[in-house]
């Protein structure tokens, strides 16, 4: 064998590092990248004209409600039309609609709400003020309706037809179908107030009782936050337990559970190490759709049980109406719901490659 030759075959075999990293390397991955960049731009695009076309509704839609608020901020007391006439003037609401809303979109993307009527404080602030106890709320609300919803829905899947799933499946969907604020007033009624051989055991609203501090004062609020936590748990746990049944289902029948079986695995740990990780899947998305939902759907809730989050601070403003306060917190609760769907669009491809590509 030449040197000529030996020196072609290691040529041949060895390629060269540059060559390697070439365009047959690196296209698929940079077209994956381009793919779903291209994705994400269309989703942000998307989430962009969304919340453009929430301060547009917020801003016209509550005009339509009956009422002055002017008139409403004084009270029933007798001022003069010159008093009233600089009031107008001085929220703004002697200017033609056009204008308003000009200043009204121009203002709110710089982050300026306006001012509250009733409150005379940025719309902002009030807002802030109010945003940790919805949050401590819907995130207490979240976390168990998440584990519990996943929990029993991995194992209403895995004994599907039994009377376990049934009885799981069926009483869930009736909780979803309550709505919120009845099943609100049925707890303050059994547990609050009593009733029969029930003793009153909660408060019936509020967020403290007042007095208390340190770790009493933790206790305190938690005593609180039992009842309206198990009213949004109760109606928000069986969609999650919904979507993994049916996602645990799916993969039952896979081949890979079957290959595990055969290898001398228990069957409970075929179902926590792989069939329910391949399922969490869409459960996933559909928990950041949730917890979305749970910031705008805790209106109804905090109204019955009086607690001092936005939920409450909405339901003031609108019986003003006090029109800046109910447009920011609008546009609050729908870009929740556009963000957590923003994000459970943007997270979904990650997870699952075919998504996006």
């Amino acid at each position: 064998m030449t040197t000529h030759s030996t020196t072609a075959r290691d040529q041949d075999a060895v390629p060269d590092g540059p060559a390697s990293a070439g365009p047959s390397a690196r296209g698929p991955l940079n077209r994956s990248t381009a793919a779903y960049l291209r994705y994400v731009a269309g989703k942000l695009a998307g989430a962009a004209v969304s919340l453009f076309a929430v301060l547009v509704t917020s801003f016209f839609l509550f005009r339509l409600i009956p009422g002055d608020p002017v008139k409403a901020m004084t009270g029933g007391r007798q001022v003069s039309s010159e008093q009233i006439r600089a009031m107008r003037e001085e929220f703004g609401l002697d200017l033609p609609m056009w204008q308003q809303f000009t200043d009204y979109c121009g203002k709110a993307l710089t982050g300026d709400l306006g001012t509250s009527y009733q409150f005379k404080a940025p719309v902002v602030d009030k807002i802030s003020e109010a945003l940790p106890a919805t949050l401590l709320l819907t995130g207490t609300a979240f976390v168990l309706y998440t584990l519990i919803g996943i929990w029993l829905g991995s194992r209403s899947a895995w004994r599907h037809g039994r009377f376990g799933d049934r009885f799981n499946t069926a009483f869930a969907l009736t909780l979803y179908s309550v709505p919120s604020f009845w099943l609100g007033l049925l707890l303050i009624i059994t547990l609050s107030v009593g009733i029969g051989p029930i003793p009153g055991m909660f408060p019936t609203g509020g967020m403290e009782s007042g007095g208390e501090s340190g770790f009493g004062y933790v206790i305190d609020v938690a005593h609180h936050l039992i009842l309206p936590v198990l009213t949004l748990v109760a109606v928000e746990y069986a969609r999650t337990l919904l979507v993994m049944r049916s996602s645990l289902l799916d993969e039952m029948g896979s081949d890979y559970l079957t290959t595990a079986r055969a290898k001398g695995l228990r069957d409970d740990e075929v179902r926590r190490k792989h069939a329910v990780p391949n399922a969490l899947l869409p459960t996933v998305t559909l928990l950041f759709v949730n917890l979305g939902n749970t910031v705008a759907g805790a209106i109804l809730v905090e109204t019955v049980f009086s607690w001092p989050g936005l939920g409450g601070l909405f339901y003031q403003a609108l019986s003003v109406p006090d029109l800046p306060l109910v447009q920011g917190l609008f546009f609050v609760f729908a870009a929740a719901v556009i963000l957590m769907n923003t994000l459970a669009d943007l997270i979904y491809p990650l997870l699952d490659p075919r998504v996006g590509r």
